[in-house]
């Protein structure tokens, strides 16, 4: 259960990824551009919302199976000065939720806003920070922290 729990969550990254980016290019066309703000524009920051939302249940439900945050919880002391256990049992959830409520201000807020020029605006900044948030907080391939695979 865990091993494909833990696939569908390296994967799903994507698909957030993708809904994120198309969303800001979308918010930042439209604000630059002064476009109107179709139905589409709001279906695109409702996906990316609900999507980063889906991606959220899996990684807590994936946090409450993980043998490295068991490790993290019953270990506390030790595995806090462990940069592995550490970053996947504080700081990946953490970050990663705080990005997953700012996405969600940031659609609420984006919705109530008088004009379109604003609703754009307001999508870009709050879905900018959202995704620094994410891109900060991925395991990358890349990363000194915990080298993880771009594709499992």
């Amino acid at each position: 259960m865990y091993y494909y729990l833990l696939i569908t969550h390296s994967w799903f990254r994507w698909l957030v990824l993708f809904s994120l980016l198309l969303a800001l290019y979308r918010a930042y066309r439209g604000w630059l551009q002064k476009k109107p703000f179709t139905k589409f524009d709001n279906s695109v920051r409702l996906g990316a919302v609900i999507i980063a939302h889906i991606q959220l249940v899996l990684g807590l439900w994936l946090y409450a199976i993980s043998p490295i945050v068991d490790y993290f919880l019953h270990h506390f002391k030790e595995a806090v000065h462990q940069r592995q256990a550490r970053f996947f049992g504080m700081e990946h959830i953490t970050t990663m939720a705080l990005a997953v409520v700012v996405l969600t201000i940031g659609s609420v807020i984006t919705k109530s806003k008088p004009t379109d020029t604003l609703k754009f605006r307001t999508m870009a900044i709050w879905f900018t920070i959202a995704l620094l948030l994410i891109l900060s907080s991925i395991p990358w391939s890349f990363s000194p922290i915990d080298s993880r695979p771009l594709f499992r």
